[in-house]
């Protein structure tokens, strides 16, 4: 024998690093299909959102009560996605407040993470 033992006729379920490498693997199978397809905007969508996105970031970055630093926007079809972090919850409706003065933009999907550091220190 080599020292493993196996209950007979049960099973074993997957250790945790199985379950987590199987994770990854399918995330990144379905990550590199969606990054493969074709972007269906023309050239001149493309542009607007990137228009957009650039004066949502000004305004962030204009917003002296907002550190913006660590937000990210993307516009698509005049949809922008706030993405990152900010250390309050007031900051995070700012930046939706913000973004939402912006022309053009029809819609904020807020994602931004809100980061309390008083528990690290």
């Amino acid at each position: 024998m080599n020292g493993v033992h196996h209950s007979a006729g049960k099973p074993r379920k997957p250790g945790r690093a199985a379950v987590l490498r199987a994770a990854v693997w399918w995330a990144l199978a379905f990550g590199a299909v969606a990054c493969s397809a074709p972007d269906p905007r023309t050239e001149e969508q493309r542009a607007a959102d990137q228009a957009i996105a650039g004066q949502v970031r000004g305004a962030l970055l204009a917003d002296a009560n907002l550190y913006a630093n660590h937000i990210d926007v993307n516009a698509r079809r005049g949809v922008v996605w706030l993405t990152g972090w900010v250390t309050s919850s007031e900051e995070s409706r700012a930046a939706v407040r913000d973004s939402e003065t912006v022309p053009g933009v029809q819609r904020v999907v807020d994602q931004i993470e809100v980061v309390d550091w008083s528990v690290h220190y």
